[in-house]
């Protein structure tokens, strides 16, 4: 078994004050790793804590020395006029670990402003899973997928193994079952 990338225990985050913990769990190499709950009960927060965006109170969170962290937060910047095609945003991105799902593939010769927003959603979320980062944390990766999306990002998540992990938050347990390995009920 590898050595975890994160260690958590007993953490407490907030910003103020406390919003969110105790808790006590790990996230290892090649896994996915689902945090479940209510929406307002504090997992983006968690995630801002893993970030260093957020205040520890208590506990402990350790990082595997030297990793590299790539963050999606749940609404993913796009403007009104984004003269950028799908292969320009990868690009600008460094998303180039591997080659992008073949259901992306006819995305990326359109202008990111002509993309519909669940396109733009997972071609946002492949720009962070197509990096080099060791732990991925994506917030709330759904958001603007109808079912067919959300299909085909837990497929591409299903085929994360390897050297990293992701970290992946979500209020929609039925997505979280189909798409990670394990999910960490956060009450």
């Amino acid at each position: 078994m590898s050595l975890p990338l994160l260690n958590a225990d007993g953490l407490v985050t907030g910003y103020t004050a406390p919003v969110i913990g105790p808790l006590s769990f790990s996230v290892t190499p090649g896994e996915v790793v689902g945090l479940w709950g209510a929406n307002g009960c504090g997992k983006s927060t968690l995630l801002r804590a893993i970030a260093n965006k957020a205040r520890v109170f208590a506990g402990d969170l350790q990082r595997k020395p030297g990793l590299t962290l790539a963050w999606q937060m749940q609404q993913p910047i796009r403007l009104d006029e984004m003269p950028l095609n799908g292969h320009d945003y990868l690009r600008y991105a460094k998303a180039d670990r591997e080659t992008p799902p073949e259901r992306l593939r006819p995305w990326l010769d359109r202008r990111i402003d002509a993309l519909s927003g669940g396109q733009f959603q997972l071609l946002a979320v492949w720009a962070i899973l197509g990096g080099w980062a060791d732990l991925v944390l994506l917030d709330e990766p759904t958001n603007n997928l109808d079912p067919q999306g959300e299909r085909i990002l837990a497929e591409i998540l299903k085929n994360e193994q390897g050297e990293r992990a992701v970290l992946l938050v979500s209020h929609e347990h039925r997505f979280l079952e189909q798409a990670c390995d394990r999910v960490i009920k956060i009450a």
